[in-house]
């Protein structure tokens, strides 16, 4: 089980590529609505914005050394990082006009996200043990139960928001495709 999760793991770009790139090349129906670019382009960016929160507690692409991370959105839940992931890929799918896809591309990432958790909370399991056992029975894996923690931020270093913001930075390569579409 754990050699089969790790080849999601591995392959979750993936497994969302087919998705994103069909929304790039398909025309039908799209809306040609200005709002719905607008909202799309509003999704997304929430999205990075919550990929650069997360990274700045996780520090995943940063040279820093690895702890558990409890801090920031990762005290709402445990996988901020892939509803990041999901809100930037349906932010593109309307940037694309294509509101019909938004949905197929939700549940490409609940499926593929879905697979990828398992394997990575068994590794972390082996990894930190104990507290991270306390932390899966703490804080929900995908939906919030709570809004609001005082803890939140309380951890939060300013000196990481702009590595963070560079790490992140690769992100805003996914606006090609629909920008192109768009030219096109």
């Amino acid at each position: 089980m754990k050699k089969k999760g790790r080849i999601w793991y591995k392959l979750r770009g993936m497994l969302i590529a087919p998705v994103y790139l069909f929304s790039f090349f398909n025309t039908f129906r799209e809306s040609e609505n200005w709002e719905i670019k607008a909202l799309g382009l509003l999704i997304f960016l929430i999205g990075i914005m919550l990929r650069v929160w997360s990274q700045m507690h996780i520090h995943y692409r940063l040279r820093e050394p690895r702890t558990l991370t409890t801090t920031g959105p990762y005290v709402y839940v445990r996988n901020p990082i892939y509803i990041g992931n999901t809100l930037i890929l349906t932010g593109t799918t309307l940037i694309s006009e294509l509101v019909w896809l938004a949905p197929i591309m939700i549940m490409a990432c609940i499926v593929t996200y879905s697979l990828v958790v398992r394997y990575e909370e068994s590794h972390l399991t082996e990894k930190y043990g104990t507290p991270y056992l306390e932390y899966l029975k703490r804080v929900p894996r995908w939906l919030p139960t709570s809004v609001w923690h005082t803890s939140a931020d309380k951890h939060r270093d300013w000196r990481f928001l702009l590595p963070s913001i560079r790490a992140e930075a690769h992100i805003l390569l996914l606006l090609i495709l629909p920008i192109l579409k768009d030219l096109w």
